[in-house]
């Protein structure tokens, strides 16, 4: 058994604390100063996490390379395994064009570009959100907002603010399913504490969102939709992340709000014509106007039609426990891991959820999507193929990262640091969602942040006497602040636009509205953590 200690250098915490950080800071300075691509990065932060626990904390080689095992395999299922399948289902779509009729769809909602903006942006980037994330939202919400007519820039800009609030829930929950993962909290726990926070950003994006389309005169012409839209999508996300489901929840938010705003009388009246000729400065493209058979617009609405129903059909009491059934729980091999106080940690078992992981039902959805859009069975798989293709360094990536957070986590590294972080007393709510924004900012990823974080905020939680779920949770909330200005997100949105190389620009315009929110998320967090908003936790 490997026993973890927590001062294993000179008997000091201080500069065990500075040789624990080592795997992190190589990994923020190769991503932020070298540019190195992101799966370089954390493969070399993972060689530097193996050589500290072998040779500093002392953990034997075989246990940090099986620590190190598990943590990619838990990268690959079941968290890339909900991303393959969900991109899976978004290339059927655009195969068979019916994402372009969805597209059109949408823009016949409403002629108010201030509308559109929400709309595409804020609920359908949502939905992309919940489905896939990893990029995929910004990409697809600017190149829409273009094709409607937007300025590439705006439209950038617009894609990468909006691409907030749903990031905690993206990817079917994967973020917060890695978070419960790593930190060895409930995923039930994690996901309600999360979902007390995120859904009040979600109050204010929208109306950020008309600001950035039309100033103040759009803030004061939209603001009933706009805030209609956005507590429809806090009310849906609250609730589902707290008594339904942490993978339904941003699906949820992103239907509801687009209902709620649709149903608003304001937002669809027809945009002035100096609104119009403010706003939209660019080229409209000319399919916008063909008209789609109801038959095929009702199919392209189906693949999504679909997975809210099976995932909610997966939720029935009754079903739930028939799919947990599959699920298997094993002793990983080599690894005999005990903390500080001699007690085995929960990583020397995994649990592989066969059929009950979000992935699994993502997956029988595309097969349904597959029928209803009349897609051939080899072509689907061909489709399949081409996702995993066309996500391998992204896969290469998460794997990684998170081999890099279990053996930080399983050698002591991440509670050697905690206890370190510790010091900073009450100061540890206010920089607790700092640090998940910086971690996003610089990885691009919630889920990576959380799984490099996330340990160290309980473990720093713990020594200074705050609900661990409140600064776990705090890690996932910040970081969704820090999506908008990570170099991937950034290269993602000009590239979709067409502006390669004005990375800088946009970063100048999202940076004052990061900040802001990340402010506003640090009070919250600080409110949760005294008497005054501690009514507000579970």
């Amino acid at each position: 058994m490997y026993v973890q200690e927590l001062e294993p250098v000179a008997g000091s915490l201080g500069l065990s604390a500075l040789v624990a950080t080592l795997p992190l800071v190589i990994v923020l300075v190769l991503l932020g100063v070298v540019r190195m691509k992101a799966h370089l990065a954390g493969l070399t932060g993972l060689l530097a996490a193996g050589l500290v626990a072998w040779l500093a904390y002392g953990m034997p080689l075989g246990q940090t390379l099986s620590g190190a095992a598990q943590g990619a395999v838990f990268g690959l299922f079941p968290i890339m395994w909900i991303v393959v399948n969900a991109l899976w289902v978004y290339r059927m779509t655009v195969r068979t064009r019916h994402f372009d009729i969805l597209r059109r769809s949408f823009g016949r909602l409403s002629d108010d570009p201030r509308i559109q903006a929400l709309v595409v942006a804020f609920c359908f980037g949502a939905l992309l959100e919940a489905l896939a994330g990893f990029g995929a939202p910004v990409a697809i919400s600017a190149v829409m907002l273009v094709a409607l007519g937007f300025e590439p820039v705006r439209a950038a800009v617009i894609a990468l603010v909006a691409n907030t609030a749903p990031v905690a829930f993206g990817a079917m929950g994967t973020p917060v399913v890695t978070l419960a993962q790593v930190t060895e909290l409930p995923l039930d726990t994690v996901a309600s504490v999360v979902g007390r926070q995120t859904p009040l950003l979600a109050l204010v994006v929208p109306l950020v969102l008309v600001w950035l389309v039309d100033g103040r005169r759009g803030l004061r012409e939209t603001w009933v939709p706009a805030l209609a839209c956005g507590t429809a999508f806090a009310v849906a996300q609250f609730v589902a992340s707290n008594y339904v489901s942490a993978q339904l929840a941003d699906i949820g938010a992103a239907l509801l709000g687009a209902a709620a705003l649709v149903a608003v009388p304001h937002a669809r009246r027809p945009a002035s014509e100096p609104v119009r000729a403010a706003v939209l400065t660019g080229a409209r493209s000319e399919d916008l106007d063909e008209e789609d058979p109801r038959r095929e617009v009702v199919r392209a609405y189906a693949p999504y039609v679909l997975i809210v129903a099976i995932f909610s059909v997966a939720q029935i009491p009754a079903v739930k426990d028939w799919l947990a059934g599959a699920t298997r729980t094993f002793d990983w091999p080599f690894l005999d891991v005990a903390g500080p106080d001699g007690d085995p940690v929960g990583a020397n078992a995994f649990t592989w959820p066969i059929v009950s992981t979000g992935g699994t039902l993502v997956l029988i959805a595309g097969i349904c999507t597959a029928a209803v859009l009349g897609v051939h069975a080899r072509v689907a798989v061909k489709e399949w193929a081409a996702t995993v293709h066309e996500l391998r360094f992204a896969i290469l990536t998460v794997t990684s990262v998170l081999a890099l957070a279990y053996v930080m986590n399983l050698s002591g590294q991440a509670a050697t640091i905690g206890h370190f972080v510790a010091a900073a007393g009450a100061g540890l709510a206010f920089l607790s969602p700092v640090l998940g924004w910086f971690g996003v900012a610089v990885t691009g990823s919630d889920t990576s942040a959380n799984a490099l974080f996330g340990a160290l905020q309980v473990s720093a939680a713990q020594q200074s006497g705050l609900p661990p779920e409140l600064l776990a949770a705090a890690n996932s909330s910040g970081g969704v602040l820090g999506k908008m200005i990570s170099p991937q997100n950034l290269a993602i949105a000009v590239a979709a636009v067409g502006l390669a190389g004005r990375e800088g620009d946009l970063l100048r315009k999202v940076l004052p509205w990061s900040l802001g929110l990340l402010l506003v998320m640090c009070l919250i967090v600080v409110g949760q953590s005294t008497p005054v908003l501690e009514w507000m936790l579970p």
